[in-house]
């Protein structure tokens, strides 16, 4: 919030103090009434204990509580927190969160084990996104730790002879791409959709406290770019990219991307809100419920793209003003993570009928004169990298001897 004062602070402050100039006439007056007088000097227990002064301290230290309650108004709990007896945790959480700004670094100097991506896994299908993302961090040169959270029934992670096709791609990414494996018990919600239910594993992320700092994407995207430089963003429990989107209209936080800080007591408020959820409330109801004042906000330019803005007409959202004409190769150039988000487009692991391809892809349009289809050839390339990729990363048979 910015001040309350402007020029007229060094009068207030000179109307709080109780003085005034003294004139030259009434100098004068004064010094020699004091040189008549000198006998009646009043004592230094006379003087603190005079009107003026208790008035100019009882002004004072107004002046102070009022300047302290609006310098941390942003800090005061609400009536609804103190209702719900929740105050503590409203003072717990970190509403100064410096602004997401990447500090210069030199990589040598980083001690990148502090640091992890995270996934988490549910099932077979998210398992191999998972590992295409860890494929990709590996290929890319990443220097921060890869950890997966899987369930627990799919294998012992220090299993040496899989058996199965999930035990078979964990070893592949424990071995070939040096992720650590972590099992868990996948967080479910009776009676909920299966898939968002089970995405409440991805805040187990909160409690991967051997490390500093994890940042967890989702695992429906594609990593176009390391981002190794947000472990190194000024310190902050949370910081994630608004779902722009959705901006301005709501300012709410997308989940698709989080950077955590680890730590028992959010997590521990993390599961306190995850018991007490709602039927509609999921893992992005939930951190929004708990940050959604508090969180770093990281810019989603280059770290949230989602699929379906090259499908869009209007791009003002995404760009941040509406003077920035749209260029699709060059938002491709610079983005960092791309989620595919393509509604009623399915997510890249489903087969896609060409007659949806040819309704939905990007329309190609004209430019400078000339027919540009820069959009509908980066939309279909996510596609079919996506496929492609899959085939592979995620095969398990052995190469034979040519």
């Amino acid at each position: 919030m910015a001040p309350l004062w402007g020029s007229s602070w060094s009068s207030t402050w000179g109307s709080l103090s109780g003085y005034s100039p003294v004139q030259n006439g009434e100098q004068n007056g004064a010094t020699n009434s004091a040189t008549d007088s000198s006998h009646l000097k009043p004592s230094v227990g006379q003087i603190l204990m005079s009107k003026r002064v208790r008035y100019a301290g009882i002004s004072l230290a107004a002046f102070g509580l009022f300047f302290l309650a609006f310098r941390n108004y942003d800090r005061l709990p609400s009536i609804e927190s103190l209702r719900g007896g929740s105050a503590a945790a409203v003072a717990g959480s970190n509403s100064d969160c410096p602004p997401a700004v990447v500090p210069s670094f030199e990589e040598a100097q980083v001690n990148w084990s502090r640091y992890a991506y995270t996934q988490y896994v549910t099932n077979a299908a998210y398992l191999c996104n998972s590992v295409m993302i860890f494929e990709t961090l590996f290929r890319l040169g990443s220097k921060a730790d890869r950890v997966m959270m899987y369930p627990e029934t799919m294998m012992d992670p220090s299993e040496t002879s899989p058996s199965s096709e999930e035990a078979r791609l964990l070893v592949k990414a424990r071995d070939e791409y040096k992720v650590k494996l972590i099992p868990v018990s996948v967080q479910r919600r009776a009676g909920a959709d299966a898939t968002w239910a089970e995405s409440f594993t991805k805040l187990l992320a909160f409690n991967q406290t051997q490390y500093s700092r994890v940042l967890n994407v989702d695992s429906d995207a594609t990593i176009l770019q390391t981002m190794d430089e947000l472990f190194l963003m000024p310190p902050c429990p949370v910081a994630m990219p608004r779902a722009y989107w959705l901006f301005p209209d709501n300012k709410i936080l997308s989940s698709q991307l989080m950077l955590v800080q680890p730590s028992e007591v959010e997590f521990d408020r993390i599961m306190k809100k995850t018991e007490s959820a709602g039927s509609n409330d999921y893992d992005m109801e939930i951190v929004n419920q708990l940050y959604a004042d508090s969180a770093m906000i990281l810019p989603h330019r280059p770290y949230d793209l989602l699929t379906g803005e090259f499908r869009g007409d209007n791009h003002e959202n995404y760009l941040g003003t509406d003077r920035e004409e749209w260029d699709p190769v060059a938002i491709f150039n610079e983005a960092k993570f791309l989620h595919f988000s393509d509604w009623p487009v399915p997510k890249p692991w489903i087969s896609m009928s060409e007659s949806m391809r040819q309704d939905k892809q990007p329309k190609c349009v004209t430019k400078d004169g000339q027919e540009d289809c820069s959009a509908r050839e980066l939309w279909n390339g996510f596609y079919n990298d996506f496929t492609q990729r899959r085939s592979t990363v995620c095969s398990t048979r052995k190469k034979g001897k040519r």
